[in-house]
């Protein structure tokens, strides 16, 4: 990509040249959400993707495990630009790929997309007022690109490593251990006996999707999960399809589902034990005698970890045709024939499958420099739930933990594009984040959940505090209204040309 026309006539005489204005890094939900925005909202922007893997989708085309579907509902998850199409609204993992591989060709996206190309450094110059790219090709060659903005879509979560729960006695297993992000092709599993450890939503996808085969699936779990339960189809938004035009139809039930998704979250916060009574009497209608409290009470309110969507029960359904069962108890070790527990139970097994969560990574582990200075992302903070403090010219996507993702990449790559056309206004290449005394802000664990994946990474994650700008909010409702209508020039978010931002970056690096 290096060594191509120039794409941009900067405004300002001291920045250089770029091969385009934008690159995204990342061809899943995130940065083709950003490309489509771009073409809507910034037409004379020139951009560019780069995926480190060989087919668009990112989380959708990496997990092939049996039963793979959204843990939300479509009409969230899709785009706000998009209608959801399909009858269920609780998606497989194919039909989420076809309907972001339409988006990408209908829209011409998919000739800028350069794929085998991993990212591997990043670095911004202030003289020059961009961003320097070094990546990195399957065989291992590595080019530069240069680009004015630099957007991650990479997700938020290690790609080449899962969090690795380290059981004893692993290797004495004789059966086949598998982790979910992982999964072998053309797996067979008919007639053997299975143990999922695990009780989050990837392990409730596995179990009633394996079960059918099986000769019984048994869910382990340390503790148990607060599950909801609800139709794979969204009733509404198939009736109102049969007489609304589909735009209309999907604005209606998006509009609809945000908002239950919002009173649910703020209800589980407000009145804990309601909402426990609630979620505990879905669960016994479910499965009546084949209820058991142990099992399905956690230690800790809903919403204090994401709650785990049944779609139609399945799950409860493969319990009550005994192809499937809940354990829960201790790993003391894996021996030769499955799993010794705690209590002196074993559970035997011809695979195990380890959905213990995965391992999370900040801007895709990229190692990003300004003006030669790595930047460890721990001494950052959030700005506008998509930028960071002192870091300029770029923007990342970390979803919400309470709604679903999409809803946090429209809005980001929305007010991307409004700073973008700020910036153009004004004559100005930079935009940064302002930050100079970081020690008089209010620090605060805006991951207020207790879900391990989260905790085992808040050491590497960027600071949050109590009040907005510099905060990562899970307030979906209030962010859209924050980002799409408040002021760009915020007296925070500073503007300003190549040699200024030389100039800036050394004054506050001297303030810090």
């Amino acid at each position: 990509m290096a060594g191509t026309a120039t794409m941009e006539r900067p405004a300002n005489a001291n920045a250089a040249p770029v091969d385009q204005d934008v690159l995204i890094v990342g061809a899943g939900i995130s940065g083709i959400g950003m490309a489509v925005h771009l073409q809507m909202h910034c037409p004379d922007r020139s951009f560019a993707l780069v995926e480190r893997r060989a087919n668009l989708g990112g989380t959708w085309d990496l997990f092939r495990y049996p039963g793979i579907r959204s843990d939300s509902d479509m009409h969230t998850l899709g785009f706000v630009f998009e209608p959801w199409k399909h009858e269920k609204s609780i998606a497989d993992g194919p039909s989420i790929l076809e309907y972001l591989n339409r988006i990408v060709d209908e829209r011409h996206i998919r000739e800028r997309i350069r794929f085998d190309r991993k990212v591997v450094g990043a670095d911004w110059d202030s003289t020059a007022a961009r961003w320097t790219v070094t990546l990195e090709d399957a065989a291992g060659a590595t080019s530069t690109t240069t680009a004015r903005w630099l957007y991650l879509g990479a997700g938020y979560y290690d790609y080449d490593e899962p969090f690795d729960a380290n059981f004893t006695g692993r290797e004495d297993f004789r059966g086949q251990i598998i982790h979910p992000q992982f999964w072998p092709e053309n797996l067979d599993y008919t007639g053997k006996k299975i143990v999922v450890i695990g009780s989050g939503a990837t392990a409730v996808t596995i179990v009633p999707s394996m079960a059918d085969k099986a000769a019984h699936v048994t869910m382990l779990q340390r503790t148990p999960t607060w599950y909801f339960i609800r139709p794979a189809k969204d009733g509404l938004a198939n009736f109102l399809r049969k007489f609304l035009p589909e735009e209309l139809a999907y604005k209606i039930t998006r509009f609809k589902n945000v908002r239950l998704q919002d009173i649910a979250f703020r209800r589980a916060r407000e009145k804990p034990e309601k909402v426990k009574e609630f979620l505990t009497n879905k669960l016994k209608a479910s499965l009546g005698d084949r209820y058991d409290a142990k099992a399905f009470t956690p230690p800790y309110n809903p919403w204090d970890q994401r709650l785990c969507l049944v779609p139609d029960a399945d799950f409860f359904e493969a319990m009550k045709a005994d192809k499937a069962s809940v354990v829960t108890d201790h790993i003391e070790r894996f021996d030769a024939t499955g799993i010794q527990l705690k209590s002196g139970q074993h559970l035997d097994a011809d695979i195990i499958v380890t959905a213990t969560g995965l391992k999370l990574a900040v801007a895709g582990k990229i190692p990003v420099r300004v003006d030669g200075e790595t930047v460890n992302w721990h001494d950052h903070f959030y700005y506008k739930a998509c930028m960071f403090s002192n870091v300029p010219n770029f923007s990342a996507v970390f979803g919400y933990l309470n709604a679903s993702w999409t809803l946090r990449a429209d809005i980001v790559s929305e007010y991307v594009c409004r700073v973008l056309n700020h910036m153009q206004a004004t004559g100005t290449t930079v935009a940064t984040p302002a930050l100079a005394d970081p020690a008089s802000l209010e620090e605060e664990n805006v991951f207020d959940f207790s879900s391990g994946y989260i905790q085992r990474s808040l050491h590497i994650m960027p600071k949050s505090t109590v009040a907005l700008p510099w905060r990562l909010s899970q307030n979906y409702v209030q962010d859209r209204i924050d980002m799409r209508s408040g002021a760009i020039d915020d007296g925070v978010l500073t503007f300003s040309n190549a040699r200024e931002a030389a100039a800036a970056a050394s004054e506050l690096e001297a303030a810090e």
